[in-house]
């Protein structure tokens, strides 16, 4: 049997496919990983979380070849390199850990160039400055320093660029942001997400939150105690669409709202909403709100920036300038925002929405609640199983543990 490829994958043949991969230790009556099977398409992120004892990193270290599974197959760019040389497959394949694994006695250029040295690369100097300006350090500041010069986020940083430094197509990732403060973490993801955005690698990407699972992944595939698959799908449908009770007890509460997180303001229809200007009457702005039912107005300045919400009790008193009425607007939110960043904003807002700007900080439309509920249930729709025989392929490929 074919390994499982979620709904909505690609039919080509996939960068990486484990066939019932399996890893017994000896003396242990269960096995780490048990019939593992699935598929990650060239260029996407592939997220494995799950509670500790899943097997996780035991599978990370077996693509790896680092352990030597027990049974079934590990084929990489349609080559089955279960039995293949491990030395040779681990140069091609870009390596990042939690703890980074510099080493100390080398120099941040160093480290990066340790594959491309093994390789017999020519032009080395000139990639480890590329890789560190594509992570956003720069070359004449830090090429020349040592690992303990640098913060837990610039040696995570240089790690990454190590990886990738002998542009290998398979990167795998061992909670590479696990012991990062959140700020920092939160940061390094969206700079992750970016630079992938850039190079498309094919990564698998090991975590135990199921939050970072959803902001990171393409796929996620969520395993049982025992390295049992229990469901691999698109975030979105395994937040709207649990394949049982214990992936739903895994997601935990707020399913939906965790959802929000995988769409942004460009993707939804922004609402019409009252807008006033400066010099504008208070009777006529008055009467749009009543018009639109709404309960604030957003007064613009001149440019067309948000200044202040304007509510109808303000605009029922006469006599006073447009410019001294209402509650400052605080945070904005830009169109590439998500709309949990705009729900949010839209809790701190006093008249129940975000004003959504342009990158010049225009105005240019607003997140309500009945924006995000009209977001919720199309992610509902788009993120359910398809109807017909593809639903039924689909299911039939699914783990039978997972409650199919």
């Amino acid at each position: 049997m074919s390994a499982p490829t979620p709904t909505g994958g690609s039919e080509a043949e996939p960068m990486i496919r484990l066939e019932g991969l399996q890893k017994r230790f000896p003396g242990q009556a269960e096995p780490a990983v048990d019939d593992l099977s699935l598929d990650v398409p060239e260029g996407e992120i592939a997220v494995l979380v799950g509670p500790s004892g899943c097997g996780k990193t035991t599978t990370l270290k077996l693509i790896n070849r680092l352990i030597e599974p027990t049974a079934g197959r590990i084929v990489i760019a349609g080559e089955d390199v279960t039995h293949a040389d491990p030395d040779s497959l681990r140069r091609r394949i870009g390596y990042v850990i939690q703890q980074v694994g510099l080493f100390p006695h080398m120099t941040i250029a160093e480290n990066i160039a340790t594959v491309p040295q093994m390789l017999g690369w020519k032009g080395i100097d000139a990639r480890v400055d590329e890789l560190l300006e594509l992570v956003g350090m720069e070359p004449a500041t830090y090429r020349g320093r040592y690992p303990r010069e640098l913060s837990g986020g610039q040696s995570q940083r240089v790690g990454v660029a190590r990886a990738l430094a002998a542009d290998p197509p398979v990167l795998l990732m061992d909670e590479p942001f696990g012991a990062i403060d959140p700020i920092t973490r939160e940061r390094l993801q969206d700079e992750f997400l970016r630079l992938q955005g850039e190079v498309r690698k094919t990564i698998v990407f090991v975590t135990h939150d199921i939050d970072e699972a959803i902001k990171m992944g393409d796929r996620i595939a969520l395993l049982r105690i025992g390295g049992r698959l229990a469901q691999y799908d698109r975030p979105q449908r395994l937040l709207i669409d649990p394949a049982d009770a214990f992936v739903a007890e895994f997601i935990g509460g707020g399913a939906r709202v965790k959802g929000l997180r995988l769409v942004t303001v460009d993707d939804v229809e922004l609402t019409e909403w009252p807008t006033a200007r400066p010099g504008d009457e208070a009777a006529r702005v008055l009467a749009l709100l009543r018009e639109s039912d709404r309960g604030h107005a957003l007064l613009l300045d001149p440019e067309g920036r948000p200044r202040s919400w304007l509510s109808r009790e303000e605009l029922g008193r006469n006599g006073r300038p447009l410019e001294g009425l209402g509650e400052t607007v605080g945070t904005t939110v830009e169109v590439d925002d998500t709309l949990h960043q705009a729900l949010d904003a839209l809790l701190a807002s006093g008249a129940g929405a975000a004003a959504v700007v342009d990158p010049s900080g225009r105005y240019r439309g607003v997140v309500d609640l009945a924006t995000l509920a009209a977001a919720v249930a199309a992610m509902a729709v788009n993120g359910h199983r398809p109807a017909g025989a593809e639903a039924e392929a689909a299911n039939s490929e699914r783990d039978p543990a997972a409650g199919s």
